[in-house]
C-alpha cells in the first residue's frame, strides 16, 4: 500500500471547473477516482493505467471529466468541467498494482482520505 493525499476540492457553482490532485507516496500501476454522495454508495468516476488508451470513465462524467497522470506515475489528476449539483460528493483517490476492473473498488488496495466537492445550483 501507499499513502494517498487528495487536494483541490471546494465549493463551486454549476458550470464551473475544478481540478483534483492526488499524490502517492510511491508508484502504482493503476490509479482512480471514486466519489460518495450523502446517503449513496461509493461510485466509480475515472481510472487510469500506464497509457493514454488506458483511461476509463463512468457514463455520468464521460465528456466532462478527464483523468491524467504525471510521468512519474505518482500523481493523478481529475479535471472536472461543466460541473453539476449532482457531482457534489466526497471524492476519493485510489491506487493498486493490478490492471483488474478499473471501476471495481475492490480492485484497489490504497485509498486517500477524500476531498469534498460541492456544486451549488
Amino acid at each position: 500500500q501507499v499513502q494517498l493525499v487528495e487536494s483541490g476540492g471546494g465549493l463551486v457553482q454549476a458550470g464551473d471547473s475544478l481540478t483534483l490532485s492526488c499524490a502517492a507516496s510511491g508508484r502504482k500501476l493503476k490509479m482512480g477516482w471514486f466519489r460518495q454522495a450523502p446517503g449513496k454508495e461509493r461510485e466509480f468516476v475515472a481510472g487510469a493505467g500506464l497509457s493514454e488508451s488506458s483511461k476509463y470513465y463512468s457514463d455520468s462524467v464521460k465528456g466532462r471529466f478527464a483523468i491524467a497522470r504525471d510521468n512519474a506515475l505518482v500523481t493523478v489528476y481529475l479535471q472536472m468541467h461543466s460541473l453539476k449539483p449532482e457531482d457534489t460528493a466526497v471524492y476519493y483517490c485510489a491506487a493498486a498494482d493490478n490492471f483488474r476492473d478499473y471501476s471495481d473498488d475492490r480492485s484497489y488496495d490504497s485509498w486517500g482520505q477524500g476531498t469534498q466537492v460541492t456544486v451549488s445550483s
